[in-house]
């Protein structure tokens, strides 16, 4: 007989699920969020030891101490950065999806996962308006879809050009800060473009800053600090008589491609060359994962394919998401997003994303009503910023410090046009326009 070096027993199991079962079920508490090292350490120190301290004490420190000490984004009360609101059956699937183990880099290791995949990538790729030659894969976030996108695009443009320099990247001063993180990890020079006054690039003003090394616009699908939407159909239109490859940054607001009432935002985004899509933030789906799309996917495996005698045995006449980023080992991380879509129905996501909408529609309504604020922007897609009337910035931070703490509201400030202002962006179809206001009423 065998033996087992890491025994485990049935009820350990059950105890883990029991718990998934109730968390699923109750939701995050808002009331959790991060707590010094120090304190973690006063508690966890010492928890790796020769012996082990054996399954319940090992899964105590992670209910007690280790998930309480988190800060919960799936909540509908968490409107700052771009949060999360996972569906439940996207959850619960993320839970058996660990426990199945399944290696997802090629089609050996996970031609089922894979196909599944696909047909939630095609979904998005429909979203778009693309041709049957598109397709990608999901990765882990939006810095890793850009950078594998933008290095696709350069590998196209040297193809076309015949040239090999380090080239430049355009994009809007709104852009993710992960565009400048790209174009320093491929030491690519970076052109930025100022937006205008809704936070948007337009054709005209990236015209003036095209140079014969730009290989690539970026431009933004809902940027996240004001979540303007750029001019897609007039950059693809400049892009197409420069030779230039045309990425969109959907990462936040992608999604709202689903929504008939957004979709005419993202005109000319059917002639973009490649396209990323964070379903961890506004597709209903749990951490971590990022649809990265080109419209023609042979531009992404072209640059992306790797090659080795270890990997010769790979059936290359099957889809192997391993050739369309960087990365080799993957796991299947668009399938909590494939599950959740097949429950439900894509009907379903398209009603939830036009009332997240108007969810921000009725806020920037009652913000712009509210004597004690100033509504400056939005909603621009389903970010809205405002300023409280005769606050300081101390005083701001130490309101939102307040009601974070509390599990009130989750409502940090950050800045636009230099000032310091709040801002909310609503992706939560369960966040509550009546205890919004009631919290922003003490702002008074």
């Amino acid at each position: 007989m065998s033996h087992d070096p890491f025994p485990f027993a049935q009820d350990d199991t059950r105890r883990i699920l029991d718990w998934v079962e109730g968390h699923v079920a109750a939701g995050p508490d808002p009331r959790n969020g991060a707590r010094p090292a120090v304190a973690l350490e006063a508690e966890m120190g010492g928890a790796i030891t020769p012996d082990g301290l054996g399954a319940e004490a090992a899964f105590a420190l992670f209910t007690d101490v280790i998930q309480p000490a988190t800060r919960p984004f799936g909540h509908p009360t968490s409107l700052s950065f771009v949060a999360a609101a996972p569906t439940r059956a996207a959850l619960s699937f993320d839970a058996a999806l660990g426990a199945a183990g399944i290696f997802a880099g090629n089609w050996d290791g996970g031609a089922g996962a894979i196909h599944a995949e696909n047909q939630a990538l095609r979904w998005l790729s429909d979203l778009a308006g693309w041709p049957s030659s598109a397709g990608g894969v999901f990765v882990a976030g939006g810095t890793l879809g850009n950078l594998s996108a933008l290095h696709a695009a350069r590998h196209w443009h040297r193809g076309r050009t015949d040239t090999n320099g380090r080239g430049a990247i355009l994009c809007s001063s709104e852009a993710h800060s992960s565009i400048a993180a790209v174009a320093r990890v491929m030491d690519a020079d970076l052109i930025v473009v100022p937006s205008d006054p809704s936070g948007r690039m337009t054709a005209t003003a990236a015209a003036a800053h095209v140079t014969p090394e730009t290989f690539a616009f970026v431009a933004n699908g809902g940027a996240t600090n004001c979540g303007a939407v750029d001019d897609i159909a007039g950059l693809t239109d400049l892009a197409e008589a420069k030779g230039v490859w045309v990425h969109v940054d959907g990462a936040y607001g992608g999604a709202a491609m689903a929504d008939p009432a957004m979709r005419p935002a993202f005109d000319g985004i059917e002639r973009a060359h490649s396209l990323i899509i964070d379903p961890h933030k506004w597709v209903f789906a749990p951490y971590d994962s990022c649809a990265l799309l080109y419209r023609d996917a042979a531009h992404g495996a072209a640059a992306h394919g790797q090659r080795a005698v270890y990997l010769d045995t790979v059936d290359k006449s099957e889809w192997n998401p391993s050739d369309y980023a960087l990365h080799l080992t993957r796991r299947a991380r668009g399938l909590p997003l494939w599950y959740s879509l097949v429950t439900h129905g894509t009907k379903a996501y398209a009603q939830a994303i036009a009332h997240t909408r108007a969810i921000a529609e009725d806020l920037a309504d009652r913000i712009a009503a509210a004597r004690w604020l100033d509504l400056l922007l939005g909603p621009n897609l389903t970010v809205i910023l405002f300023r409280p009337k005769g606050k300081t910035e101390d005083e701001m931070i130490r309101w939102a410090e307040e009601h974070r703490r509390s599990g009130a509201l989750l409502c940090l400030p950050t800045r636009w046009r230099g000032e310091m202002v709040f801002r909310l962006c609503i992706v939560n179809p369960q966040t509550d326009a009546d205890h919004v206001m009631s919290v922003l009423d003490t702002l008074q």
